[in-house]
């Protein structure tokens, strides 16, 4: 079995007692290349506890989690300089020594996330690696005090930690609430509690980086498979990092470029929104590709928060007033039925981890779906 994610530090490769060097990490120049750009709704979470605030911010969501899926918050309460300074610990875990980031690995053999995932795969038999590491990080709670810490996370935890609740609690509570509000559900924080940030769930803060390639080296990788795909859990958020590269797949069918927003996160809904909704909240396809040429030879260092439904969270329809006068909810999902066994949010999404993740080849899957248990998505599209 491969190294578990939970484990604590092994004897054998301690710690350093030497504090890791950390430079400034600064966002690079914006792109001066004519992109085409997704015109996506943007929801000020500052106006959120004025009197009638959620209401007219629920109005505005509506239309971005049902047709489009992603969109953009602003005047989230978090400060930049605390965004830039998260940005910097990631940037600085990157330049770590191989031997050091390998301490704690994602296990992905058991559809854990959490540790570090290098840029070991193979796309296809393009004889390209995937450029891609990241840093998964779970939430600040007693249930995951045995995962391993990287040096770097170690020294760094008590900033790292509050920026992580802060996150779910100034921008992902709200989004729930808001969400609620457009489903009618019985109580605005049934969501917020599904996804509590003190439950058990895989929710994890991401340090991502995309490491430079040739235009070559892109357009191999890329002639593989172009295909795009969905997340596996509830909400993601992306911090603006400028570098272009991220698009989407819009209601029409067209790919458009995902615009940094200054000063705010871009958000998407994901897979198990989508199964709670019964479709009514979209799940959209999105997909990185080669940067501009402007850019090309830039490292997209990403920041990023995944919330995802935990063990109490089961995967059955919402009982929403709205999903119901859309005809969207069977008698079946109307039915409480406690006799009948319910998949988890979390036994899905690490279900859906190890299928994805669990390998050491990238292989198409462009037309095909990812099963379990009777949750069913697509896995890539054209």
């Amino acid at each position: 079995m491969a190294p578990s994610a939970v484990d604590t530090a092994p004897a054998a490769t301690p710690a350093t007692d030497k504090s890791v060097l950390i430079k400034p990490w600064n966002r690079p120049s914006i792109t001066k290349e004519d992109l085409e750009w997704a015109d996506l709704p943007k929801i000020d979470l500052g106006r959120f506890d004025e009197p009638g605030g959620k209401q007219e911010l629920a109005q505005q969501l509506y239309d971005a989690i049902s047709r489009v899926g992603f969109w953009s918050v602003v005047n989230t309460g978090i400060d930049d300089e605390r965004v830039l300074r998260q940005f910097t610990i990631g940037n600085t875990f990157f330049k770590e020594p191989l031997e050091e980031k390998r301490r704690f690995p994602c296990n992905f053999a058991e559809g854990e996330y959490f540790g570090y995932r290098e840029n070991s795969r193979w796309v296809g038999d393009t004889g390209i690696k995937e450029n891609i590491e990241m840093l998964n990080i779970p939430k600040a709670i007693p249930a995951w005090d045995g995962v391993g810490r990287h040096t770097l996370v170690e020294e760094h935890y008590d900033e790292i930690a509050a920026f992580h609740r802060d996150v779910w609690e100034k921008v992902i509570r709200k989004l729930f609430v808001l969400i609620a509000i457009v489903l009618e559900l019985p109580d605005e924080n049934y969501l917020a509690d599904a996804h509590a940030y003190d439950e058990k769930s895989d929710d994890h803060l991401r340090y991502m980086i995309y490491n430079v390639r040739t235009q070559d080296e892109w357009d191999r990788a890329q002639a593989y498979s172009k295909g795009g795909h969905t997340d596996f859990g509830s909400l993601t958020l992306l911090f603006s990092q400028h570098v272009a590269g991220l698009q989407i797949r819009t209601p029409e069918g067209a790919w458009k470029y995902v615009r940094a927003v200054d000063g705010g996160i871009t958000c998407n809904a994901a897979d198990t929104l989508s199964f709670l909704t019964k479709g009514f909240i979209k799940s959209t396809v999105h997909r990185v590709v080669t940067p501009p040429k402007d850019q090309i030879n830039i490292p997209r260092l990403g920041l990023l928060y995944f919330s995802r439904p935990g063990d109490s969270t089961p995967m059955k329809p919402v009982p929403s007033p709205l999903l119901e006068r859309l005809g969207l909810l069977t008698e079946e999902d109307k039915v409480l039925d406690e006799s009948q066994p319910v998949v988890t949010g979390t036994e899905y999404v690490r279900a859906r981890v190890k299928d994805v993740h669990h390998k050491t080849v990238m292989d198409k899957r462009e037309g095909t779906n990812f099963e379990f248990k009777g949750l069913k998505v697509a896995n890539y599209y054209e």
